[in-house]
């Protein structure tokens, strides 16, 4: 009997032990405090142009990031769009604005027949600033 009693004992400390100040244990990973919700701002910052930062520095940067001219066009060959090369040669060869094209305020002077495709393209460089065509402009005309 004094064993039940001695057990019964133990259950009920285990119990009031066990029923405390109960704290679930996160999962692997998981934050232990809930996200909260803040506001960002995202502002586009231009670098100044300097001897090491020229405005074809710029382009090309522009060119190959958030332009995302990279995928359709090459310097020297051809892939979806014709090459920065063909093109650079045709606008200087008519005096034209590569700028104004950008706008999609002009028609294509160098391969019509992918115009079509270019037109998608122009959600993103009409989003652009003066500063930032005009630096695709002279990184395309560098070549």
């Amino acid at each position: 009997m004094k064993k039940v009693k001695l057990s019964f004992a133990a259950l009920a400390v285990l119990a009031l032990v066990s029923c405390g100040d109960k704290k679930e244990a996160e999962p692997f990973g998981k934050a232990t405090e809930e996200p909260v919700a803040t506001e960002t701002t995202t502002e586009t910052v231009s670098e100044p142009v300097t001897e090491s930062n020229t405005l074809a520095d710029q382009g090309k940067e522009i060119f190959e990031g958030k332009g995302t001219c990279v995928s359709c066009h090459q310097p020297s060959t051809k892939v979806i769009g014709p090459s920065l090369k063909d093109i650079s040669a045709t606008y200087k060869a008519k005096d034209a604005s590569i700028v104004t094209f950008l706008k999609g305020e002009a028609d294509p002077l160098v391969d019509p027949t992918q115009f079509e495709v270019m037109k998608a393209n122009f959600a993103i460089t009409k989003q652009m600033t003066d500063e930032e065509l005009q630096s695709l402009e002279a990184y395309i005309k560098s070549f």
